[in-house]
């Protein structure tokens, strides 16, 4: 009974256009939001990790579910404006001693830049055909950053970062990134969440669902579709730029095709079009290898198994895969769905309707 809307009335437009207008939304999300800080202190050290790289997931995941899952536009080189992210945030900082946080909203602004350049042909091509082309620059991304020299050197493509510093202070621990990190995931998950019910979110589901009704109404479809591939490609340019500084290093092996195909996996198992989908995907898809590790190394000697990490290896790709079929046709809205029907559960408690 505490989560119901009875003696809860609108009186003005603030309170109208809230994200968490109950009470109670609004306490637990400050109680998960005191969690989350407190978490390095009541977790070992291997768990912040985990939620470390989580964080580092959520902009690239918010950032597709808003290209993918709002504006209905196909991507499969989604690691490729993570690429552009990191080794933009990587030659800034080594080559001209920018700031951390200089490199990591210069890396977004390059992966926009780029993002409008692949979005061109989305004007002409849609469907497969647009989710070819954006393999297409997944490649090509990949060639320039390996041949042109400027970028990281033919030889060896990989650039290490220095440890980032805020006024001074290096960011060295795990604990310090953790927070870092934290505040990029909240910020997009945020910007998200507003982005999706403002009218720029309102013009892509209306792309999406009928593009030809969208251009009746007014729309300007393609100005849409380019910004939609300049806001995916910006919260891609974080979260590469992120994955950079916490590893230290910048190697185009680190966001290849595959890194794309997760991001894939994550809006679709966390579902489509919700940006709160796109952070359960996130977080499942990130975890799934570590969780699945832990449990072979349990196993381990009954089994037999020699190599767990190759096996994580093997085994994670073709769990994507199914989990990609069953959500398709079990949950086709994903995890998202799953948490709104626990929560229209507690709503009606203890009634069914």
């Amino acid at each position: 009974m505490i989560v119901r809307e009875c003696g809860i009335y609108k009186t003005d437009y603030k309170a109208d256009m809230a994200l968490y207008p109950l009470p109670f939304a609004r306490w637990a999300m400050a109680g998960l939001g005191v969690a989350l800080v407190a978490l390095p202190f009541v977790l070992p050290g291997k768990y912040v990790t985990w939620a470390s790289l989580v964080g580092i997931a959520i902009p690239g995941a918010v950032g597709l579910m808003l290209l993918t899952g709002y504006a209905g536009l196909v991507s499969l080189g989604h690691g490729a404006f993570l690429a552009v992210g990191a080794y933009t945030a990587a030659m800034l900082a080594t080559r001209h001693g920018m700031p951390f946080w200089v490199c990591i909203l210069a890396g977004g602004t390059m992966a926009a830049i780029i993002g409008l350049i692949v979005g061109l042909p989305s004007a002409r091509v849609k469907g497969i055909y647009l989710a070819i082309a954006t393999i297409a620059a997944q490649f090509i991304i990949e060639w320039a950053i390996n041949h042109i020299d400027w970028i990281a050197g033919r030889a060896e493509p990989t650039v290490v970062l220095p440890p980032p510093s805020i006024f001074g202070w290096e960011l060295i621990s795990d604990t310090a990134k953790y927070y870092v990190i934290l505040v990029f995931a909240v910020l997009s998950v945020l910007a998200g969440l507003n982005l999706a019910r403002s009218r720029i979110g309102r013009a892509f589901v209306a792309i999406r669902d009928r593009e030809v009704a969208a251009n009746i109404m007014g729309v300007d479809v393609y100005r849409y579709k380019l910004l939609a591939f300049a806001l995916s490609s910006f919260f891609a340019g974080i979260g590469g730029a992120l994955w950079a500084y916490y590893l230290g290093i910048a190697n185009y092996e680190m966001f290849t095709i595959t890194i794309s195909i997760e991001y894939v996996a994550m809006i679709i198992i966390g579902g489509l079009g919700s940006i709160i989908g796109a952070t359960f995907g996130a977080i499942f898809v990130t975890l799934l290898p570590f969780v699945l590790s832990d449990v072979l190394r349990a196993l381990e000697d009954t089994l037999g198994i020699g190599d767990v990490p190759g096996l994580v290896g093997q085994l994670r790709l073709i769990v994507f895969g199914l989990l990609i079929i069953v959500f398709l046709i079990a949950e086709p809205e994903g995890l998202n769905r799953m948490w709104r029907n626990i929560k229209d559960y507690v709503r009606v408690w203890p009634f069914r309707y």
